[in-house]
């Protein structure tokens, strides 16, 4: 198995073979068998691995968590959700528990509107979402560390983070709308430049605009 970009060399016998790699986030297999009739032949496996760090993207009712947790599952590893959802009333409360319905119970859950760290270490996390987890700051008149959270990212688990793409609407009404809407775009970018995949879902299909999915959903 091979990783990475560089030139392999190596012999079958008298024949040297030269293959070139230059592959991101996958791992290549090469699978080398003698036929009767002593043709050599080659077959090449090539499994595409989780991303460390993955952005959803999507508007309201997109279907961006419908992804996000088919994403998490196909994984196969411990599954972690960190809720930053509050219910402030009915209409939320249901919110919560259908999407607590939606993805079953075999999910290790942390409720965490602001203080999401020290992310798991072990596993892949979901956290949706990263805009309720804005607004909640926002509201508590607080501001969003972006480096140290990515800094996190990068030393915890797999982490599958769940956003909401606000700019494609009207420009809001009023201060605190626009204050959250600019936000909400500087967080999506931020996170994005440094996610090995970024996934825009609409009307609940799944658009890839960075990176490659996992081979199970590719």
């Amino acid at each position: 198995c091979f990783h990475g970009s560089f030139l392999q060399t190596f012999f079958i016998g008298c024949i040297k073979c030269h293959i070139l790699f230059s592959l991101s986030n996958v791992s290549v297999c090469i699978i080398v068998t003698q036929q009767a009739n002593n043709w050599i032949t080659l077959r090449l496996n090539v499994s595409k691995k989780f991303p460390k760090l993955s952005l959803i993207l999507g508007g309201a009712n997109s279907g961006k968590s419908a992804f996000a947790e088919q994403l998490v599952c196909s994984s196969d590893l411990t599954k972690n959700y960190i809720a930053t959802a509050q219910a402030f009333d009915d209409e939320m409360q249901k919110k919560i528990e259908k999407h607590q319905k939606d993805r079953g119970g075999d999910w290790n859950t942390i409720e965490a509107p602001i203080d999401i760290f020290p992310l798991p270490k072990e596993g892949v996390t979901l956290i949706d979402c990263l805009t309720l987890w804005l607004s909640n700051h926002i509201l508590d008149n607080k501001e969003i560390d972006t480096k140290k959270f990515i800094k996190a990212c990068k030393h915890a688990g797999h982490i599958v983070c769940v956003s909401n793409e606000t700019g494609l609407g009207v420009v809001p009404d009023n201060t605190l709308a626009r204050r959250f809407r600019t936000a909400q775009g500087q967080l999506n970018q931020d996170i994005a430049a440094q996610s090995d995949l970024v996934v825009l879902v609409t009307a609940g299909i799944p658009m890839v605009l960075k990176g490659q999915l996992p081979s199970k959903l590719s």
